[in-house]
């Protein structure tokens, strides 16, 4: 059994010009221990997928349809009360940027402090005994609990982040960009604490990045998102190896290989759909360089191409093609 699913997941902004279809039929399966990467360009939808589970959205945004199971309980109905029981302590998020997600007039321990003694019956005492063992965790000497975000480098932020998004043993951690902002070296540490806490708790991950180096070192499935809609999963190895969709292969042409030719690489032409009028048809189909007649005219299904590996794209729906043909 899965430890999250996600079915038929969409979410909607409501603007003065219209309505932006964020996330449209948003479908996910996550098991437990393991790491999925949510892949796309900027705008795709993937922060407001991950943030649709439990319901941190601006009040302009509304949550349409779709259901969401955590460890086979639905939470998608659950009343701001629950919700707030969930967060936290069943599902966690590493928000992108820690110095604005940390309370600049608190000292990082009170706010780690603070999550523990919400979620859980424990003194204040336990609260920061476990506080000062969770900095030790994310390797941050146990002293400095009582300092504040700014007394911290960018690195170290990010780590208390991790420290707090894992202080309540969650089942799910999200780490939305993660690594934004980060050098290289700082970057690679922080991403092996997330793969040490994830092996040692048996937590399962969602990681949205724009970097497919990121996805390829830390995950084993991949999620490919365009224009609000997921068209491609997959375990990692067969999406970075045998890529169905013309936007996936396009995303890994652009990304350049350290160990390949010195060539320039490639980029994709053009730019992703305005959400407030999607065009008809397939949303790529502007941007696809194996578009077809039909690709403007209708909407692809998502189809099962092999054992986990899905896409949605008319190239591989026999049934449409041949009715092109005939016609």
């Amino acid at each position: 059994m899965s430890l999250l699913e996600v079915t038929g997941l969409t979410t909607c902004y409501q603007l003065k010009g219209g309505t932006v279809h964020a996330c449209r039929n948003i479908s996910l399966r996550l098991k437990k221990g393991e790491a999925l990467g949510l892949v796309g360009e900027s705008a795709s939808g993937k922060t407001t997928a991950a943030l649709s589970l439990v319901k941190l959205l601006p009040d302009n945004a509304r949550v349409v349809s779709g259901s969401v199971w955590l460890d086979g309980r639905d939470i998608s109905g659950a009343t701001e009360d629950e919700l707030r029981r969930i967060r936290w302590k069943e599902i966690s998020i590493i928000f992108q940027g820690a110095m604005n997600a940390l309370n600049p007039v608190r000292p990082v321990g009170d706010q780690i402090v603070e999550a523990i003694r919400i979620h859980g019956k424990v003194s204040e005492k336990e609260a920061r005994e476990q506080t000062r063992s969770l900095f030790e965790s994310v390797e941050i000497d146990a002293g400095r609990v009582k300092e504040y975000p700014h007394e911290f480098s960018g690195g170290m932020r990010q780590r208390v982040m991790i420290a707090m998004a894992v202080a309540c043993n969650p089942k799910v951690v999200i780490g939305d960009e993660p690594t934004t902002a980060l050098d290289v070296m700082v970057q690679a540490q922080v991403l092996q604490l997330l793969e040490d806490l994830r092996r040692k708790r048996e937590m399962g991950m969602i990681l949205i990045t724009h970097d497919l180096s990121v996805v390829g070192e830390t995950c084993d499935q991949v999620a490919v998102m365009y224009a609000g809609r997921i068209v491609e999963t997959g375990p990692t190895e067969t999406i970075f190896l045998k890529p169905a969709h013309p936007y996936t292969m396009a995303l890994i042409a652009a990304f350049p290989n350290i160990e390949g030719e010195r060539n320039r690489f490639g980029s994709i032409a053009g730019s992703p759909p305005n959400l407030l009028c999607l065009p008809p048809g397939c949303s790529f189909h502007e941007r696809c360089a194996q578009a077809l007649p039909y690709c403007r005219e209708q909407e692809p299904e998502v189809l099962e191409l092999s054992d986990a590996h899905n896409c949605a794209c008319h190239l591989y729906n026999k049934q449409v093609n041949q009715q092109w043909k005939v016609s």
